[in-house]
């Protein structure tokens, strides 16, 4: 049905995959495992006709349709002006004027900022109405085909991205990583209908970490530094390589950077009773929580119960943020402070965060924007401004890959990025909302036992964002949890 014979594959004149020889016969699920950097989203994009060979043959069965599930981050490919909308998903007005679901699966999508909905002419609908229902049914969002893009959490927005897919009928499925980001109750569920999937005859071929592989999944294909290390037929008996990080050193130089000048507070953060409402609903309700200075929390709760709505209030990135009470480095909220006054003392990071950036931009760039807090590089650096990027670089094994532009990394390359971009400012408040997503387990050890150090030996004041435990630094000694937009 597939076959690769010697295939490599490469992009910017980087040789990413080599020597590829691999089957997938009639019937076999497969997953793609392999360290951040293996190649696994590359030839994920190989199987769908995304990426084309440098050298060696690839055969497909012409009467087979492959469809590759769209990763979250090309939803604006999908949903076209309506990217928009998914984009500024904080923005109360957009939540009122965005498309549904039902408008997006049905590729009948108005403009942004149509006013008179008459004057615009929209294609027919892609396909029959129970059809539609019959697919939202068996991806458990029937329910939300009214829906606002802007209102889905990140699980809902996965299942309607492989609604998006099933709907044209595949015989096969390609998936990248589809469990990144999710709680442990997407996960669950995600896994349920994967697993039907093979009973309705669909392929499944999908690059995930061991700890979500589906039970559908009767071959794993393993990769590393962008070769096939090993095959496995079920029953799997895989090893992982679990690194050691007990003797992890800070690189020379980083205690060097000169102290934030911005620290003199007692209370990072102070909120009382915050609410935010879309459409009536209210996805904050009435949170009290109050960070002082040097205090490490985790913010916890299942997808879609308000963390990334509270840190927006935060950042200032959501306008009914003016409307609630509270307090930020002592100074109550809406006291004459720019947002650039409040951004300059936070390090952030967010699953949407590359969103807007550039993807053609050099690494380099994208970490040294973070020390103007912008969404790319428009200033010339200063010679110690450079050493600094290049420090934090160092910090987080970037510096081989300082040159190389965002595209060209693979996703948990890109994440390591912008973990750099948000440290580089020494800033007192660190928000890291899911800061480990697309790290494979070692780079994920890594960086949680650094960013304890880092924590521990610069005294920062800490809010991290994680559906897993293990993924918690030692300094987290404080908890909030969230559920349907409660402090519980």
């Amino acid at each position: 049905m597939l076959s690769f014979d010697h295939v490599s594959i490469s992009k910017n004149d980087h040789l990413i995959l080599s020597e590829i020889n691999w089957q997938v016969a009639r019937g076999e699920n497969w997953a793609i495992i392999g360290e951040s950097g293996s190649g696994k989203s590359t030839l994920i994009d190989t199987i769908a006709g995304k990426v084309f060979p440098l050298k060696g043959k690839i055969s497909r069965d012409k009467d087979k349709r492959i469809e590759l599930v769209p990763r979250d981050y090309s939803f604006h490919k999908i949903v076209g002006a309506a990217y928009q909308y998914y984009q500024q998903r904080y923005n109360s007005y957009d939540s009122e004027i965005g498309p549904t679901v039902e408008e997006i699966l049905q590729g009948r999508v108005k403009p942004i900022w149509t006013v008179n909905e008459n004057s615009v002419e929209l294609a027919p609908p892609l396909y029959e109405n129970d059809w539609v229902i019959e697919v939202s049914r068996h991806l458990r969002i029937d329910h939300l085909l009214q829906r606002k893009i802007t209102s889905l959490s990140n699980g809902e927005t996965r299942r309607t991205l492989l609604t998006i897919s099933l709907l044209k009928k595949p015989d096969i499925l390609v998936l990248d990583n589809p469990f990144t980001g999710l709680d442990k109750e997407s996960r669950r569920l995600l896994k349920e209908i994967l697993d039907e999937f093979s009973t309705k005859g669909i392929q499944v071929i999908i690059a995930l970490n061991m700890q979500d592989l589906p039970d559908s999944i009767d071959h794993i294909l393993e990769l590393e530094e962008g070769k096939i290390k090993a095959s496995h037929i079920k029953p799997f008996r895989i090893e992982e390589n679990k690194s050691n990080v007990s003797g992890l050193k800070i690189p020379e130089g980083f205690h060097s950077i000169a102290g934030n000048k911005n620290e003199d507070f007692e209370t990072a953060i102070k909120f009382n009773k915050a609410t935010v409402t879309y459409s009536g609903k209210r996805v904050l309700d009435s949170v009290d929580w109050e960070v002082k200075k040097g205090e490490r929390w985790a913010l916890m709760g299942p997808n879609g119960s308000g963390k990334s709505t509270l840190l927006s209030l935060i950042t200032g990135d959501n306008p009914q943020c003016y409307q609630n009470d509270f307090v930020l480095f002592d100074r109550k909220r809406g006291t004459g402070e720019s947002i650039w006054d409040i951004k300059k003392k936070i390090g952030f990071i967010s699953p949407e965060l590359h969103l807007y950036f550039n993807r053609t931009i050099e690494v380099w760039k994208v970490v040294a924007s973070g020390l103007f807090d912008s969404a790319g590089l428009f200033k010339k650096l200063t010679d110690e401004q450079m050493d600094t990027v290049k420090t934090y670089m160092e910090l987080i094994n970037l510096r081989k890959f300082e040159n190389r532009r965002l595209i060209h990394l693979s996703s948990g390359q890109q994440r390591q990025v912008f973990l750099a971009r948000a440290l580089v400012k020494n800033p007192p408040l660190l928000l890291l909302d899911e800061p480990c997503q697309g790290l494979d387990y070692n780079q994920m050890v890594y960086f949680r036992e650094l960013l304890n150090q880092i924590i521990l030996g610069l005294n920062k004041t800490l809010v991290y964002v994680t559906h897993y435990e293990d993924e918690i630094p030692a300094c987290v000694t404080r908890r909030i949890n969230l559920s349907e937009g409660k402090s519980i």
